[in-house]
Parts: C-alpha cells; sequence; structure tokens
C-alpha cells in the first residue's frame, strides 16, 4: 500500500514471521480467537475481550484491528502484527507506544490459539517484537505486565531477561488481582541470530523518526 507502508512491514525469525496484518490476515486472526485463547473462567487480559461468545471473540478483533489503523499517530500507536507459523497465523504480537521520539519506550502484548500453545512460539514472537523495538526503532526500553497468575506469559518474559518493575492492583471481575509490571534496558537486551526486520525505512517517519 503505497501510501501506509506499515502494510510492508514484518519481522522473521528461524521459525516465524510476523506482519502488519492484510485484511484476509485479519479474517484468519478472528478465527482464531473464535476457536478459544484461554480456558473457560481464566481471563488473561486486563481488559476481558474474550469472555464472549466465539461469534464475538471475531468481532472484537477485526474491530481492535481497525481501531489501531485508525488511531495512529506519532504521538500514540499500536501495531498488531499477525503471527505466521508455517504458513498459518497462530496469534498476534503488538507493540504500542505513547510519544515515542521523546520516551523511547514500548510496551508489549501478545496472545496464540490456544491449539498452538506450548510450542515455544510465545517466546520467539517476543523476541521479534524485542528486535524491531530495539534494533528497529532505536527503543531504550521495553515493558510488559502480566497478572500474577498467568504463568505462561511470566515465564516468557522471565526467560527473555526482563527485571521487576513494580506491582499494580486490577479489578478482575469482583475481585482484585496483582499485576506484575517488567522492564528492558536496551543494554539487557540480547540480539537473537537469524531474526530480521524487513521494510522498515520507509515507515520510519511515521513513528517520528529519521529514515
Amino acid at each position: 500500500m503505497r501510501n501506509w507502508p506499515l502494510t510492508e512491514l514484518s519481522v522473521t525469525t528461524p521459525r516465524l514471521q510476523l506482519r502488519h496484518p492484510s485484511l484476509d490476515d485479519v479474517d484468519e486472526l478472528a478465527d482464531r480467537a473464535a476457536e478459544g485463547i484461554h480456558d473457560p473462567g481464566y481471563m488473561p487480559f486486563l481488559f476481558p475481550w474474550s469472555d464472549t461468545t466465539p461469534e464475538e471473540r471475531a468481532r472484537n478483533v477485526v474491530q481492535y484491528q481497525f481501531r489501531a489503523w485508525g488511531s495512529f499517530s506519532v504521538d500514540s500507536w499500536t501495531i498488531e502484527l499477525a503471527v505466521v507459523h508455517e504458513g498459518r497465523i497462530v496469534g498476534v504480537q503488538s507493540i504500542n507506544a505513547k510519544n515515542f521520539p521523546v520516551t523511547r519506550e514500548v510496551e508489549t502484548g501478545s496472545w496464540v490459539a490456544q491449539r498452538f500453545q506450548g510450542q515455544g512460539i510465545g517466546t520467539e514472537m517476543r523476541r521479534a517484537v524485542l528486535h524491531l523495538a530495539f534494533a528497529g526503532l532505536g527503543s531504550h526500553y521495553a515493558v510488559t505486565t502480566a497478572f500474577e497468575d498467568n504463568h505462561a506469559s511470566l515465564g516468557v518474559t522471565k526467560k527473555l531477561g526482563y527485571k521487576e518493575d513494580g506491582i499494580a492492583l486490577h479489578a478482575r471481575g469482583d475481585k482484585p488481582v496483582i499485576v506484575h509490571r517488567f522492564r528492558m534496558a536496551r543494554e539487557d537486551w540480547t540480539e537473537s541470530p537469524g531474526f530480521e526486520i524487513h521494510n522498515l525505512d520507509r515507515c520510519l517517519p511515521l513513528f517520528g523518526l529519521s529514515s
């Protein structure tokens, strides 16, 4: 798309491709969400968008993607990258920031369809987005959060070398739950071999960066 170069942005790893989703990709992401992301009765997300019917989960994914596209600005942006494994979309890896040219701080989040969990995909896609953040965008920090009982997310975060950055209380339904915050500084990031960023140069002005 000539006037929106983000559509050409991608990151490749030894097993995965993370790419700005096409309309067909959004449809497939919605299918993955409809199939299921987590066990019934458990909520890993701060906003419980997945706690509904399969059809509504699918629509939530589509609408969120469109909102991310439409609200993108230098001052506040979110990119939702479709994660492709063996030719099939398996989840999404997000990266977002506010006032990035000043703060040089990004936040990440993700989900993997339940039937693709437990294969190391979550770790590899997080490594990929950190590569985009530090090697591509020149970030100084990357932050992330997880509920205290989201053991999969906490495991990935600790494996990659984030440092604890405090806690917060969040209302999950009618009960309080602890949210753990984590931070990684650029100097604590370790570059992974075989990770490559594609078609970033034309996108840099959208982030307020020079190409």
